[in-house]
């Protein structure tokens, strides 16, 4: 038993003696995660079809274009790109050449045939094109500051002024003028609105002023003034009536009178002084002086259109003039 416990004794001391030969200095620390060695990698692969792409699609470069080559971040020992050129290119004769100056183009390197060379600009209207168009546009509708005419002696008669007009025609399949004037002033008495209307209804307004409106004013608050004219051409029908026939309007035949300005500022009106004691006689002569110049006289004895004005035309009848 003895001999057993020495030799077991013996065995672990030399354990002890060797296990201290190859114990460490000092006590071991965590092996960092950088150094450690890389664990194993698994590799995936992915089954594609064949219409798969084999790399990420690009842009295919236009027709007739050269191909840019991609550019890179340039070395520190690498010259720099090439920087855009600026060049003047003088214009080639043309309408405006001579009002333009030169451009001053930039070349791009590496630009494609098909790049603009400049930004797109609108080229100046041609001289007098702005007047030619807004002719043309408001010839239809004829008005104080539409479709310029020729001043002067209208119809062959002294004392009616204003413009000599291009034929009128109008929307409407009998509409229109075939030689139309812009009536200003008769006998220097202005109208309020010029008038459009043919020559047979100047005429007309004429004589009615010089036979009937003047006489029967006087001399009255100073005498006429002015003729507050409220319609003349326009294309449509009778009092503007869905279905009606033609207006005589629509023929430059017709005009609307709604009063007689004074000289001294007040006015002879139809709408408040048709059945005035006062001005109601003066207004009803010349209503009644109006038939015979005119074919077509209504006022606010014959319906519910006319209760603020007078309509004068030279519509013809075989009984004589049409006067109510």
């Amino acid at each position: 038993m003895k001999l057993r416990a020495a030799i077991l004794g013996g065995a672990l001391a030399l354990a002890a003696v060797h296990a201290a030969a190859e114990a460490p200095d000092r006590s071991p620390r965590p092996i960092m995660r950088g150094e450690a060695a890389a664990p194993a990698v698994t590799r995936v692969v992915v089954a594609a079809t064949a219409r798969a792409p084999s790399q990420s699609l690009r842009p295919v470069t236009r027709p007739g274009a050269a191909p840019i080559a991609p550019t890179a971040e340039p070395d520190a020992g690498t010259a720099p790109a090439a920087t855009p050129a600026i060049v003047t290119e003088s214009r080639r004769p043309g309408l405006f050449s001579a009002l333009l100056p030169p451009r001053r183009i930039t070349v791009v390197p590496g630009a494609t045939a098909l790049a603009v060379a400049e930004s797109l600009r609108p080229v100046l209207r041609p001289a007098g094109l702005e007047t030619r168009v807004r002719a043309a546009a408001t010839r239809q509708t004829p008005g104080r500051v539409t479709q310029p005419g020729r001043r002067g002696q209208l119809c062959g008669r002294a004392g009616l002024e204003g413009d000599r007009l291009e034929t009128i025609t109008g929307r409407i399949t009998g509409c229109g003028i075939a030689e139309p004037v812009r009536l200003r002033a008769v006998d220097g008495i202005p109208l309020t609105t010029p008038a459009t209307i043919n020559c047979d209804t100047a005429t007309a307004l004429q004589d009615w002023v010089q036979q009937s409106v003047v006489p029967t004013v006087g001399r009255r608050g100073g005498g006429v003034a002015n003729i507050r004219v409220i319609a003349s051409y326009s294309c449509r029908t009778r009092n503007s009536q869905p279905g009606a026939r033609l207006s005589e309007h629509a023929l430059g035949n017709a005009v609307d009178i709604a009063g007689i300005g004074l000289a001294n500022g007040s006015e002879l009106t139809v709408l408040g002084g048709w059945r005035d004691r006062s001005s109601g006689p003066l207004l009803q002569a010349m209503h009644q002086g109006a038939c015979g110049p005119f074919g077509t006289v209504l006022g606010p004895n014959s319906d519910r259109f006319h209760q603020d004005h007078f309509h004068l035309d030279v519509a013809s009848y075989r009984s004589g003039s049409y006067c109510r």
